[in-house]
């Protein structure tokens, strides 16, 4: 099964554009791991057309709030339509336990003991003062996050984050997450 982790990061904020929308923003930059070569990539607007491809190619996309915010985003640049490719938002999986949406960085925290390197705010300034090499490592670091929460998450069919300073475990159903879905698509491969 090729797997493609992966994350997006915007040159403006919401209160930017005037919306709530994640299609009104702008893409910095995408970044990627994936599976097949166990390789960390990453993608400023006009590489996009390479980054193609390799959605096409994959069997399941894995993100945390990839459903509300980079897929919708990402497909606003996308010739197709990529919620046609199978997609696991792991902030979704542990938003159907708990009820509520944890942050990507305090299930970070309590499952792996690793926090995030930044935040979106200074992804943004970093993209306006033009330091990209930071806004790219950021980006991976987030990428490598969330693709090791799915690792342990696999493992032991469980996350864990911290309420009132207690560690607490959600336990999660991941006996459908890596099963194959069949889609075709060929937006933007050759015949």
């Amino acid at each position: 099964m090729r797997r493609i982790t992966f994350d997006i990061e915007t040159k403006n904020f919401f209160q930017d554009v005037g919306s709530n929308d994640p299609t009104d923003l702008d893409i910095s930059v995408v970044c990627i791991h994936d599976s097949l070569d166990d390789q960390y990539k990453s993608f400023l607007e006009q590489d996009f057309n390479k980054l193609w491809s390799i959605l096409e190619q994959a069997d399941l996309l894995i993100t945390w709030n990839g459903d509300h915010f980079d897929i919708p985003l990402l497909n606003k640049y996308y010739p197709g339509d990529l919620s046609q490719i199978k997609s696991l938002d792991l902030m979704k999986e542990v938003q159907k336990v708990l009820g509520r949406r944890l942050k990507l960085d305090s299930v970070g925290e309590a499952t792996l003991g690793i926090n995030k390197s930044g935040s979106g705010i200074d992804a943004v300034e970093w993209w306006k003062t033009g330091e990209i090499e930071k806004l790219i490592k950021y980006c991976i670091d987030n990428v490598k996050l969330t693709k090791d929460l799915y690792g342990y998450a696999m493992l032991n069919s469980r996350l864990k984050y911290k309420e009132l300073g207690n560690l607490k475990e959600i336990r999660l159903n991941t006996t459908e997450w890596e099963t194959p879905v069949s889609t075709m698509m060929t937006y933007t491969l050759p015949f």
